[in-house]
């Protein structure tokens, strides 16, 4: 197994390191350690490898960056943080396990278990939304997302039901997340191009995208040819 430990704190990066040998003996062919975004995103893309250990504080850049960079890559993720309340936004981001500070040999182990019992696959598109709301945190499957209108540096999700919720995440940044068939059609929309049914040219050099909900949206000019070659 090809295992690299991205974290910036050489005495937990060791830790992690010793576990990893103690655990794996002969079954470890490469451990190797990065400790920033930059470097680590580098490795995995000229090294390849299996499993991937990321801290999330790297010199304070967001560890989840290096996911975003290596999304086409096929390996699992164990995410090893202080930051307990971003393990929902980890697994959004496909991760196999998050292993929370301190930890234990027998933490270490127990997420090598489950990347032994799952082939590695490419790193799979965001799944899952979490939206907060009177205290509660619920996950709403990205397959129930029909288009998301964005508000400042909130994003509302309409979904397939008819129902609407509110999420902390700007369009930008959920743009990037998102599977590629959420299209952006407008500097305040993204839709499933799953449900394009038609576009209306109105007047004035207008454009309204209709979806096969019914719903009708505003196209913006820019990205008017781009959604035609939906309808070729």
């Amino acid at each position: 197994m090809r295992i690299l430990i991205i974290e910036d704190e050489a005495r937990i990066a060791a830790r992690i390191e010793r576990f990893v040998q103690e655990i794996l003996g002969t079954e470890l062919s490469s451990l190797a350690r990065c400790d920033g975004v930059e470097s680590g995103t580098e490795y995995i893309r000229s090294q390849g490898i299996d499993l991937l250990f990321l801290d999330l504080n790297l010199n304070g850049q967001d560890g989840f960056e290096v996911l975003k960079n290596v999304v086409a890559e096929s390996f699992h993720t164990v995410v090893v943080s202080a930051y307990t309340d971003k393990a929902i936004t980890a697994f959004e981001y496909g991760v196999l396990d998050f292993i929370a500070k301190p930890f234990s040999v027998e933490r270490v182990r127990q997420a090598l278990e489950r990347v032994v019992q799952k082939p590695a696959g490419p790193q799979p598109p965001l799944q899952f939304l979490a939206v907060k709301s009177r205290g509660l945190i619920r996950l709403i499957p990205v397959e129930d997302v029909l288009f998301i209108q964005g508000s400042g540096v909130y994003s509302e999700l309409h979904l397939l039901n008819g129902t609407k919720a509110l999420h902390d995440k700007s369009l930008e940044k959920l743009a990037q997340l998102l599977p590629a068939r959420f299209e952006r059609i407008h500097k305040s929309y993204l839709a499933d191009s799953r449900y394009f049914a038609a576009i209306q040219i109105q007047s004035g050099g207008r454009y309204t995208l209709q979806l096969t909900t019914g719903h009708q949206l505003p196209i913006g000019r820019s990205r008017y040819e781009q959604l035609k070659r939906h309808f070729q």
